[in-house]
């Protein structure tokens, strides 16, 4: 037989485990699993000594486009995802201005798929002024969900009462995802802090109470209309063992940086750069996390990609902007959780591609099988390297995990057939499309 790729040595992690095996690609999809010997192809990948992944997912970035194109664009953060070893993105609509209504988001429909090096996903934001407009945004195309902020983080989308967001609920189908924050309680214990104060009170505004109170009205108003919730960066234990009793409703993320920092130590080494909603907490939410890892709670895993000028994260708190960035190391940085024992790689596979794809129902995306999208992440599990900053091509030109050295690395990315990475080297043109969502 004949393909148009052939990557042949590798050791692929299949949805039932893993195996040292050929894999043929056709038309853009995965036409063999097991090829022959004698089976040819126009091109052909040793991966010997790799790791065949499917093709990894950011389910949680925030490109900032439309924005300032010096900040983030939809350009450079996907090529940031690509030498990171991702074959997908699903962008945030906390933009300038912001994408909440129909023509707004057939623009960056149009603009993603000229100028994105992965396949894209796109949130719509929910306002109180767009409710009815939801159930027919919430499938366009490319959409993978509404996203509500529920507390303030950054832009201006917000939905923090009941009213509105029981409306919400009932506005649509498809699952929801949230920044499950309160708002009321943020408020209220804002005139506490001064600027000045030390980043690590970042935290104590942003405390437990404010994330755990946010994650129960949701719950209790998903129960009351039914509507499925996905509850992004869960930072608490307090709403990890919450959540355990609507799993029927309610999938959930935890970040990265909740599962490889902790305070107050990341506010005494980062100072501003380690500021982002919700924060980074104290070391038993860090353990309850990964406890939450091995026992199944969480669904995805994602960066929370949020990127700000260096400059203003120099600020004092709380004049420093939350958030950090992370869309191009997400993946080094997990596989190094995997090899210092914390997760298996076929674990760390269904967080970071088949979790998201179930979530929010990509098609033929997630998982390593016939006719499922060719999208693989190559890796090196043995390649030690340290993160630097001029490693990374987001323009803000920086990452609260330079000077980080980990055991694990992408060494090629591929998208429907097409390498677009490999090893450290962007390779032809953006050829990114939108996913299919069901």
């Amino acid at each position: 037989m004949h393909f148009d790729l052939l990557i042949r040595g590798g050791t692929a992690v299949l949805p039932w485990g893993m195996e040292q095996t050929a894999i043929g690609v056709r038309d853009g999809r995965i036409a063999a699993i097991g090829a022959a010997a004698d089976a040819t192809a126009t091109e052909v990948i040793d991966a010997t000594g790799l790791h065949v992944l499917p093709g990894l997912i950011d389910p949680h970035v925030h490109l900032r486009d439309p924005g300032d194109a010096s900040i983030e664009s939809i350009p450079s953060g996907t090529k940031a995802a690509i030498l990171g070893g991702l074959t997908a993105v699903f962008d945030m609509p906390n933009t300038s201005p912001a994408i909440t209504d129909t023509g707004r988001l057939e623009w960056k429909q149009d603009y993603a798929e000229h100028v994105a090096w992965c396949d894209m996903g796109l949130y719509v934001g929910g306002t109180k002024s767009n409710i009815p407009e939801l159930a027919a945004l919430e499938t366009g195309r490319g959409v993978c969900a509404i996203k509500i902020f529920a507390g303030s983080s950054t832009g201006d989308l917000m939905v923090e009462d009941d009213e509105h967001l029981e409306m919400v609920m009932r506005a649509g189908r498809r699952r929801i995802a949230y920044h499950s924050e309160d708002e009321y309680r943020l408020q209220a214990r804002k005139p506490m802090f001064k600027s000045g104060d030390p980043y690590r009170r970042h935290m104590e505004w942003r405390d437990e109470e404010a994330a755990f109170l946010g994650t129960r009205r949701l719950m209790a108003l998903a129960r009351a209309t039914g509507r499925p919730a996905h509850i992004l960066h869960v930072s608490t234990a307090q709403e990890l063992d919450y959540l355990a009793a609507y799993r029927d409703l309610a999938t959930c993320e935890v970040l990265v940086n909740h599962l490889t920092q902790w305070a107050p130590d990341v506010y005494d080494t980062l100072q501003g750069f380690g500021v982002m909603n919700p924060p980074i907490r104290g070391r038993e939410h860090y353990e309850a996390a990964w406890a939450a890892i091995r026992n199944g709670m969480v669904d995805t895993i994602g960066s929370d990609h949020a990127p700000h000028p260096h400059a203003a994260k120099l600020k004092p708190w709380p004049d420093c902007p939350a958030g950090l960035t992370g869309v191009q190391t997400l993946v080094p940085i997990m596989l190094d959780h995997v090899n210092a024992g914390r997760l298996t790689l076929p674990r760390l596979v269904d967080l970071m591609s088949a979790g998201p794809a179930r979530v929010y129902g990509a098609v033929a995306k997630g998982r390593l099988a016939m006719g499922y999208d060719a999208d693989f992440t190559l890796v090196d599990m043995k390649r030690t390297r340290r993160i630097e900053n001029d490693w990374i091509v987001t323009p803000c030109g920086w990452t609260p995990f330079a000077g980080k050295t980990v055991t694990g690395w992408p060494m090629a990315t591929i998208i429907r057939g097409a390498v677009v990475m490999r090893e450290d080297e962007v390779v032809g043109a953006p050829r990114g499309k939108l996913v299919t969502f069901r």
